[in-house]
Order: C-alpha cells, then structure tokens, then sequence
C-alpha cells in the first residue's frame, strides 16, 4: 500500500495554522507529513514563511506519526547546525523524523551575500555537508575544509540511530548524482515521462530506500475556483525557466506575468472531482513511488483536509 501524506507548506501558510493543519491531517486519516524549509515564499502573495526547524519540534509533539522536511545545507545552514537539528528532533522523537537534503535555491540562499554558485559547485557542496552531517550524526569529531569549512565539531545530544537523509532531486542528472549517498530519493510531481526518467535515473544508479512524491493539487468546489487558486497561490510554477537561480518573490511574480488558463492547468492537477483527481494521482505513484505527500495549495487547508478526508484519501485509496 502506498504511503499517503500531507506536505505543510511554510510559504502559504502561518505556521500557528500551519500545526493545527498538521494536527487535523493526522486526523484525517493521513500516514505522515513532511513540510518545506524556506526563509521566502515563491510569490508575493503567498505571503509567508515560518522557520521550519522550530515548527517540526511543536508539529512532532502535537501528532503521532511521522514529519519530514526538505532543507539545503551549506550556504544560509552550515551543515554542523542542520546536523544539530537533525539530531535534536530524531533524539525527541525517535524513528518518526526524516529529512531530504537538496543543493538550495537563491530566494532562501542569497541573503547571506555570499555568491550564488553554479549547479556543479552546489552539488559539491551539498555532497560534503552530506558527509559532514553523517560523520556528526555518527559521534565523530569533525574537521573539514572544502566547499564548506568545519574546526573540530561535535554534536553531543544524537539519537540512538540518525534518521534517514533522503535526496532531493527534480531532474534525472540529479536523481542519479544523489544515489550515490541518499537513503532514498524525494522528488515532484511533473509530467509522466520525466518523473519516469528520474526514477529509472535514481534505480540504474544504485538508488536505495523510499521514492517520495510530493504532488501540488487545487481541489476546489468547481473548475473555475480550482483555476483561481492557482492563479493566486500557484502561478511561480509556470515560469518556463530554472526557479533555483531567482532571488526574490517579486522576481517571480513578474516572471511568471499573467498566464492563461491552460498554464496554470500544467502547474498542478486541479479538479472539483475527488474521484478525477485521485485517478490522475495514482497514475503517478503507479509509475513506482512509495509514498506520496499531497500539497493542497490554496491557503484554506481546512476546507482542503475536510474535502480530503470525506472525498480524496478514500477515493486514492481505491485508486492504489
């Protein structure tokens, strides 16, 4: 049976509403959570962006089952502090925490003021955080000097076991660059083809462990206010071009401009029919996922978890 969960997004939402949803999607009858880490939102009018390590720590203590977050160290985390975090929450709640690490992107990274590094250097660099992370996880003291520098570093409260740290990957070139380190690979949700490209990318590469899906869906009352709530939430995801090189929110607004309807389809499954979208849901994680984290990106999450509860989640599971 495939693993159905609940992706908390930071940018849309105040974390406050942001834990009681988590809590009312435990609720609801989803197997997990996992949540983004982000300092900005993707568009002005998303509007938020609670600081995702403090939120996991309430979100763990208020649910049951288990809590994953996306996060980049390296640039605005050194990696000795996203392996204190790690450790801090597995340590509290163990075998309930993971996390999926990635190369960043510039609207979180930039305020550093440091240089915005090419893709090849970013994977440099997030491959030694990995190992330094592991080494901390470990019990080890650790010095590095590279992409990142570390002096002698320890992390003193560790869980019995660390958690598992996923790869987070969009493109096939990145799903097999991350098998070679990944205790499993966390992607999203794109046409059939690619997604097909990334797994069989991560498997020919020795990938191991579980494929994540997080899957962006408006399930709205009618068509038409499935279409607005992407052109208010979800329209940054119709730029035609790499979003991890664009710094500000307001970047992305103008870059996306004004797209028309058939756009917007394409940046989400958006349907007033739970049945219909559950379908097109389970096409995607037929294509060999094991777990898939449901994203609903309009901002009232409590019509979404209700409409989820009483139509989709059972209609998925059907559909599986």
């Amino acid at each position: 049976m495939v693993f159905l969960g609940y992706h908390a997004s930071h940018e849309q939402v105040p974390p406050s509403r942001l834990l009681a949803a988590v809590v009312r999607a435990e609720a609801a009858g989803f197997d997990g959570a996992m949540c983004s880490d982000h300092l900005a939102p993707w568009g002005v009018r998303q509007g938020e962006s609670g600081y995702a390590w403090s939120w996991l720590g309430a979100a763990l203590a208020a649910t049951s089952f288990s809590l994953g977050v996306v996060s980049a160290p390296g640039q605005r985390y050194h990696p000795v502090i996203t392996a204190q975090a790690i450790a801090t929450l597995e340590e509290m709640f163990p075998g309930r925490f993971w996390a999926a690490l990635g190369s960043g992107e510039a609207v979180n990274e930039h305020v550093t003021g440091d240089p915005w590094p090419p893709k090849s250097r970013r994977n440099d660099r997030l491959g030694e955080s990995v190992e330094v992370i592991r080494r901390l996880l470990a019990g080890e003291e650790v010095s590095h000097d590279g992409e990142v520098t570390v002096h002698r570093a320890r992390v003193w409260s560790r869980p019995e076991t660390p958690p598992p740290l996923l790869g987070a990957a969009v493109t096939a070139e990145t799903a097999a660059w991350v098998a070679g380190w990944a205790d499993g690979l966390a992607t999203v949700a794109q046409p059939p083809d690619l997604l097909a490209g990334v797994l069989q990318a991560y498997r020919d590469a020795g990938g191991r462990g579980p494929r994540v899906l997080q899957v962006h869906v408006a399930l709205e009352e009618t068509p038409e206010a499935a279409l607005d709530v992407l052109r208010e939430q979800w329209r940054h995801a119709v730029i035609p071009r790499s979003l991890w090189d664009i710094e500000q929110p307001e970047d992305f607004d103008a870059l996306a401009g004004d797209p028309d309807d058939d756009q917007l389809l394409k940046s989400a499954l958006a349907s007033d029919d739970a049945s219909e979208l559950a379908d097109r849901i389970a096409e995607l994680a037929a294509l060999g996922f094991d777990r898939v984290y449901l994203h609903g990106v309009g901002t009232d999450q409590t019509a979404f978890l209700d409409r989820a509860e009483r139509d989709l989640l059972p209609a998925l599971r059907s559909a599986l």
